[in-house]
């Protein structure tokens, strides 16, 4: 069964659960609901989700947990001659998203960083990539157009953290268990962007145990 600890904990210190209805955004003036999950249907909703890459996704425990390939997936990748897709990692993306978006999730990223390798989330397929470091978090624009780094707020690796991002046209709100930076730049654009990825570390793992994804209405 799913343990319902993290909304008690957040009632008993005055906070909100994840939910569209109480959040406040900050980019927009209210919010229209979209999608949320907290998977606690035991199936992963394939009209939303996609899995990538052959890694490994199951939904056990109110809980979407990815992992790696199959080490067969991983070899015949290799053999083909592309390694990057050969799934070390898991990847997963969510789909039918809003270009006005507002999303928030529970997440936690598993695994070590035995190189300069971090997990990242990337809000449009390669549009806006936010790569969660060990003492920064960098904001990759377009493809390499333009970089920005911040020293908060940080995503922790192997411990839950409550993620939410605003995206409007020219503005980017990130907000990691109530500390929150925004990043304005005129290339920030979800304009024919309709999904968010999930990428984390080579033999790692990836859980999520609540999504929920607005429209923001300005």
């Amino acid at each position: 069964m799913k343990s319902r600890f993290p909304c008690l904990l957040a009632l008993l210190l005055g906070l909100s659960p994840l939910s569209a209805e109480d959040y406040r955004p900050e980019l927009f003036a209210s919010l229209k609901p979209v999608y949320q999950d907290d998977f606690s249907s035991g199936t992963l909703d394939t009209s939303h989700w996609q899995v990538r890459q052959g890694s490994t996704w199951v939904v056990k425990d109110g809980v979407l947990t990815g992992g790696p390939s199959p080490k067969e997936f991983q070899e015949k990748m290799v053999a083909k001659g592309d390694p990057s897709h050969a799934g070390f990692k898991p990847v997963i993306w969510l789909e039918n998203v809003p270009e006005n978006l507002v999303v928030q999730f529970r997440l936690r990223y598993d695994g070590t960083v035995p190189h300069p390798k971090f997990p990242l989330i990337d809000v449009g397929h390669h549009v806006h990539t936010l790569i969660f470091g060990k003492d920064k978090t960098t904001l990759v624009l377009k493809k390499n157009q333009k970089t920005i780094e911040v020293a908060a707020p940080l995503l922790a690796l192997n411990q839950w953290s409550d993620v939410t991002i605003e995206l409007k046209k020219g503005s980017l709100l990130l907000v990691i268990d109530g500390t929150k930076t925004r990043f304005d730049d005129p290339l920030i654009d979800m304009t024919g962007q309709q999904q968010i990825d999930f990428k984390g570390l080579d033999g790692g793992g990836i859980l999520l145990d609540r999504v929920v994804a607005s429209e923001g209405v300005e």
